[in-house]
């Protein structure tokens, strides 16, 4: 599973993450305040667990915009998880295939394990097998692990607000 980024510095002050969830399906979505243009693709990227779970990216001109979870079944919950102490100040642009520059969707089966704290504040997308990461920080509340050659190895969403359902 290959997933490439490019990854740029930055000085920017990281952009805030706006959480909701949706009552009726408990898909969570974060939405993030795009950092204007760049030449990387448009369109979705959608990872897919074998267990029914997914995470989709949503990208313009390569920024990510926003992105979509749905764990089935439920998240495993760790006494303890918290996103690692060292986190780059970076931006990153989802890289457009040069062999495909106008596909729109990418669709990428792999394994997908996702995990939370007690709080269910803190949550921790792995995509594929365990490997060595770095972490960049995508916005505020919103970081990115990438692996030695910059594809997406997992997402942490941080202060995630707690699910409220429909009474």
């Amino acid at each position: 599973m290959k997933i490439p980024f490019q990854v740029q510095p930055t000085s920017d002050a990281p952009h805030p993450v706006e959480y909701r969830w949706d009552p009726d399906t408990e898909i969570l979505s974060a939405q993030l305040t795009p950092r204007g243009s760049g030449k990387g693709m448009s369109g979705s990227v959608e990872v897919e667990g074998a267990d029914g779970s997914w995470l989709i990216l949503e990208v313009s001109s390569g920024n990510i915009s926003g992105v979509e979870v749905a764990v089935w079944p439920d998240v495993q919950r760790r006494a303890a998880l918290k996103p690692p102490g060292k986190v780059e100040e970076a931006h990153v642009l989802v890289s457009s295939r040069k062999s495909q520059p106008k596909v729109a969707a990418l669709e990428v089966e792999t394994a997908l394990m996702a995990e939370t704290d007690e709080t269910e504040s803190v949550f921790h997308f792995t995509l594929g097998r365990p490997r060595q990461t770095r972490t960049i920080r995508l916005a505020r509340d919103l970081l990115l692990d990438l692996d030695a050659s910059n594809n997406l190895a997992g997402v942490w969403l941080l202060n995630v607000p707690p699910f409220q359902a429909r009474v």
